[in-house]
């Protein structure tokens, strides 16, 4: 049986957009599925001043007319999770985002801190700064049974990097959403909102092997008199910081192809729906 052909959206708010756009296509385009992905960026982001080049290259400005053609769509992090929601020139716009996803029933899955944003707006659930970041690989502990988790042992390995979380407690008390893995630290890795197309995805499992490695140095070579947590559990030799170890890449390509096995679900459903 051919299997469905998918259209997915992908808003990215990370730095390193060259980077991210190959992990996520990799991820995406070498599952099971027949993927066609695009890349948008917010347009309030440059207000007063121009589009980088690259930028413009690699991706195209957010037209909320266009969503409609997508049959997922993904919020990437960005790394802002310091500051508060009101001082994200863009928050609006990915407001008006989350809100014609859901107007239209299309599958979204937020990640990192677009997770955070997202919760906060439709939940109400604010972040919270960390003591310290949360950095490195880490087992994930499941708390309720998740389709998407399917096939992955209690204890599956995930890379976390992120200075700010949502209050656990407040999520786990909230009805309309059910956590489906956390940390043994109790780091949320995931939860779901119940009824809805919504997945919120705390770990940056787009990640690839490199990828805390050069976080790690573009923190350092940013602000060099800051002394930066390096990444746990990630390196062969932690000493001399060598040999990082892609230990998640099962995780990844199980969680990645049991999502774009929901929205293939959902997609015939929507058109059996219209027959």
């Amino acid at each position: 049986m051919k299997q469905p052909s998918l259209r997915i959206g992908i808003l990215n708010l990370m730095h390193d957009k060259v980077d991210i756009q190959e992990r996520f296509s990799k991820v995406l385009q070498n599952g099971p599925y027949e993927v066609e992905v695009d890349f948008f960026y917010p347009r309030s982001h440059y207000t007063g001043r121009p589009v980088p080049d690259l930028v413009q290259q690699i991706s195209q400005p957010l037209d909320f007319r266009k969503v409609t053609e997508y049959n997922a769509f993904i919020i990437t992090g960005a790394p802002v999770e310091q500051l508060p929601f009101a001082e994200i020139t863009y928050l609006e716009e990915v407001h008006r985002l989350i809100d014609r996803l859901v107007e239209q029933e299309i599958p979204q899955l937020y990640i990192c801190w677009g997770a955070m944003a997202a919760a906060d707006y439709l939940y109400g659930i604010p972040k919270r700064l960390l003591p310290e970041k949360i950095f490195g690989v880490f087992p994930n502990f499941r708390r309720d049974p998740d389709p998407l988790l399917a096939g992955l042992p209690d204890g599956f390995l995930a890379p976390h990097a992120r200075y700010a979380e949502l209050d656990i407690a407040r999520v786990a008390a909230d009805p309309r959403l059910v956590i489906n893995a956390v940390t043994e630290s109790q780091r949320l890795f995931s939860f779901r909102a119940c009824g809805q197309k919504q997945y919120f995805l705390f770990s940056h499992l787009e990640y690839g092997r490199d990828a805390l490695l050069k976080e790690y140095r573009r923190e350092r070579n940013a602000h060099p008199d800051i002394q930066y947590l390096k990444p746990q559990n990630y390196f062969r030799d932690p000493l001399h910081m060598k040999g990082p170890e892609f230990s998640w890449e099962h995780t990844q390509r199980t969680f990645f192809d049991n999502w774009l096995r929901s929205v293939a679900e959902q997609m015939t459903v929507n058109q059996l729906v219209k027959e």
